[in-house]
């Protein structure tokens, strides 16, 4: 099984609007407890490592990490120059 990237909920919106209310009046921790608890019961639901290790690659693709402490500096000292 592959991880399916097609469009697939039949009322986009309306998981939306759940997923908002189900974060509504959490705190930040609250809210980050409730997306790994999410993620925890619909990893489990899929069961297939494989579609789980390709979600998470995709879903890291586009995420900018925090640039090394020695190439900050060396940007820093870049810009100051």
């Amino acid at each position: 099984m592959h991880l399916n990237i097609q469009p697939n909920l039949g009322r986009p919106d309306d998981f939306y609007e759940m997923l908002i209310d189900t974060h509504r009046d959490l705190s930040n921790a609250q809210s980050q407890m409730l997306n790994a608890e999410l993620i925890l019961l619909l990893a489990n639901h899929i069961g297939d490592i494989n579609v789980l290790r390709e979600a998470m690659a995709l879903a890291r693709t586009d995420i900018e990490l925090p640039m090394p402490i020695a190439n900050q500096d060396q940007k820093m000292e870049t810009l100051a120059a």
